[in-house]
């Protein structure tokens, strides 16, 4: 280390594990990232998302100014021009046309910074629009619709307790590449090396024999798409054979006659041939659940992002219960984050509603406020009364996230009246904005995990200030946001505290606290002193002051039972069998009889990169991290398909062109492409990404497939026909 170098700390924000690094910094470049050995979650763990910080940080394709469109073209301009230009349009588009003119799409970066976690819902409150639009459906969003109907919050999912469980079934999750998400897990692969030296079991189910599967005691290669299938037979074996004992969960139960009454007709005989599981190891399994003394079982995005996704998720948290793990140490548990509502008394709550609203064209309806993303196109271009003619982008590129991208990129180019993006690259979606708001790069931002935290397998709480000083001609996330939502509610010119201040003095009067209770808060910044107001109104009685005095992180202690005070269903119990559960379940008992007649195509994970953001760091580019088609040998040789020869996918969506990898870890009938590819489009800055672009593997869906519980896309188990190109 030269003599000028000094070191900073950081939370990573490049995936849920949220490690902490140590950065190496010269003058005001991240010239290194190790972990940071004495962070009180990740204890020195790293993976090369996290040793790329630096390279991330400094990459010369991040926007350092903002950008105008005039006379057509994007053009660097002062933060002053950007935030004149979207105040003199977005409030008078909203006053001719109505506050549903107005779209947001929030993406999944959102919930990786401080600003994400405190700006959105302001800004969707300013708007009052219900055209909202987030990663969620295309994600984890059946998770928080199963949450609300059985708990009555969509935010409380229960995460495997990694350190203490002694049997951990995976369904649809490859930790050792996403490391962990909705279950927030640093060091996963040494989580689960330690569960199997401890003499604990662990079950993958999953399609392909991923690296997690290969740690796996039992891999089933499930046909995908039959998660829910399965999950229910394991929920019937349960109940047919005495096995289910909820435990201390038995008084707090409502609708277990139902259930069992509703199962019983998903046998292991009976959803063998649709999973293509032997009904022996069906339940053997479910046996081996029942008879473990502390187990969980954990499901992501596989089994999410299918047709019954929601089922899927109901399930997982059904067997939880049955076995007695919910809510006991070593199977799932709530976390309780450091800036949560303190706990309150046990008491019936709101509930959860699905369907409060639908979406313009196609009548879909809102699952926790917002609309299938897969909708946005037809929202844009159909004419009518409603129809978004201006779209507030924050961290997003459905271009390439969302199915169809072709038309979505067509609606965004001829179908809107005004754009704005909030993003550091001019990519595939921000290309088409008449305004770019570019946040600086991570080292120059704060950094505290509202929505990870939730979700963390230990409680603790870290916060890290910005490593490197805000460069001349920046502007702070939180300040961009801040200024974003004055200026489309028709407060241009304020000052950007206000908006904090505002939601001070809300906070202070819904918690019954004089005004004068602000004055003690402390903080550089505004978004500081919110932060300061949520640990003190917290549950562990926290301050900021406090929080800085411990660098690497305050341990919170394991994950504890939360039943029944977290409830907040309108019957204060476990719901086990809502109604809107039970009005789905014929469609999954539809699918005992449907089998693919060819071949499906399922998306895979990989540890360098992160949705379609990350494929511009150069030193993340190579190795396993490659666009090909992942297809089984006996596949490829029926259809002619030689390893490294191009091979031509078509789906309902479209068609794609990609390098065949052939290889036995993905089943027979299955072919898998990864997420986030496709970066050949025009008028785009990333000169990385676009030497070696992939396919957008969303392009092959046309966005009429969705589950109808959560409107979320159905992105696995898709019908596809692969072909030689000639």
């Amino acid at each position: 280390m030269s003599h000028d170098s000094r070191t900073a700390l950081r939370i990573c924000p490049l995936c849920e594990a949220t490690c902490g690094l140590t950065l190496t910094i010269e003058g005001t470049t991240v010239t290194g990232a190790r972990g940071d050995r004495d962070d009180v979650l990740s204890q020195g763990f790293i993976c090369p998302k996290g040793a790329s910080f630096g390279g991330l940080d400094a990459d010369p394709d991040r926007l350092r100014t903002p950008l105008v469109r005039t006379d057509g073209v994007l053009r660097e301009a002062t933060w002053s021009e950007a935030f004149d230009a979207i105040a003199a349009r977005v409030p008078a588009l909203t006053k001719e046309h109505g506050k549903q003119s107005v779209g947001v799409v929030l993406g999944n970066p959102n919930v990786h910074t401080m600003a994400g976690g405190l700006y959105p819902q302001l800004l969707l409150s300013t708007l009052g629009t219900r055209n909202v639009f987030t990663a969620s459906t295309l994600d984890q969003m059946p998770k928080h619709v199963s949450s609300g109907l059985l708990f009555g919050d969509a935010n409380a999912i229960a995460v495997p307790d990694l350190d203490r469980t002694g049997h951990l079934l995976l369904i649809g999750a490859n930790p050792l590449e996403s490391n962990g998400s909705l279950c927030t897990a640093p060091d996963f692969p040494g989580k689960l090396k330690a569960l199997r030296r401890r003499g604990g079991t662990l079950t993958v189910i999953d399609p392909r024999r991923t690296r997690t599967a290969r740690l796996a005691d039992r891999h089933v290669a499930i046909r995908p798409g039959a998660d829910a299938l399965l999950l229910a037979a394991l929920t019937q074996v349960l109940l047919e054979e005495k096995l289910a004992d909820p435990g201390a969960l038995a008084e707090h139960l409502d609708g277990y006659d139902e259930l069992a009454e509703a199962i019983k007709d998903f046998t292991p005989e009976a959803v063998a041939a649709a999973c293509d599981i032997d009904a022996g190891t069906i339940r053997a399994i479910a046996r081996e659940l029942a008879a473990a003394p502390a187990a969980a079982v954990y499901g992501r995005i596989g089994s999410c992002t299918v047709e019954h996704g929601t089922l899927a998720s109901w399930l997982v948290d059904v067997l939880n219960i049955l076995t007695g793990n919910l809510d006991r140490p070593g199977g799932a548990l709530f976390p309780l984050s450091a800036t949560a509502r303190a706990p309150r008394a046990a008491a019936p709550g709101k509930g959860f509603a699905l369907g409060r609203w639908a979406s313009r064209v196609s009548g879909h309806p809102e699952a926790k406020g917002e609309l299938p993303v897969a909708a946005l196109a037809e929202e844009i271009e159909t004419p009518g009364e409603g129809r978004i003619r201006a779209l507030v982008v924050v961290a997003g590129n459905p271009v390439l996230s969302a199915p169809d991208g072709d038309r979505l990129d067509r609606a965004l180019a001829g179908g809107l009246d005004f754009m704005v993006s909030v993003d550091p690259y001019l990519n595939e979606t921000s290309r088409h904005a008449d305004v770019v708001l570019p946040p600086p790069p991570p080292s120059q931002s704060a950094h505290f995990d509202f929505a990870l935290n939730s979700l963390a397998v230990h409680n603790q709480v870290r916060y890290t200030r910005p490593a490197v000083p805000l460069q001349d001609g920046r502007m702070g996330e939180s300040e961009i946001l801040a200024r974003l939502v004055l200026a489309v509610g028709g407060m241009h010119g304020a000052p950007p505290e206000a908006v904090d201040d505002m939601v001070i003095a809300t906070t202070l009067a819904k918690a019954g606290l004089p005004e004068e209770f602000a004055a003690e808060l402390t903080g550089r910044t505004g978004a500081e002193r919110r932060l300061d107001l949520m640990l003190r109104l917290g549950p562990y009685d926290l301050t900021l002051e406090r929080l800085l005095a411990h660098p690497h992180g305050i341990d919170l202690g394991p994950l504890k039972p939360r039943i029944p005070q977290l409830l907040k269903t309108r019957s204060g119990r476990i719901e086990l069998f809502p109604a809107p559960i039970a009005a789905d379940l014929p469609r999954l008992r539809a699918a005992l009889d449907e089998r693919p007649t060819g071949l499906v195509l399922v998306g895979r994970r990989h540890l360098r990169s992160n949705n379609s953001w990350m494929h511009n760091v150069a030193s993340l580019r190579g190795g396993s991290n490659v666009c090909t088609l992942q297809i089984h040998p006996d596949d490829a040789a029926r259809i002619g398909l030689a390893d490294g020869a191009t091979a031509r996918i078509t789906a309902a969506g479209g068609e794609v062109e990609a390098p065949a990898e052939i290889t036995d870890t993905v089943r027979t009938g299955v072919v898998s492409l990864p997420h986030g590819w496709g970066h050949s489009r025009p008028g785009t800055r990333m000169s990385v990404a676009e030497t070696g672009p992939g396919v957008n593997v969303n392009q092959l869906l046309d966005g009429t497939l969705l589950d109808p519980l959560s409107g979320t896309a159905v992105l696995n188990a898709i019908p596809v026909s692969v072909a030689p190109t000639r």
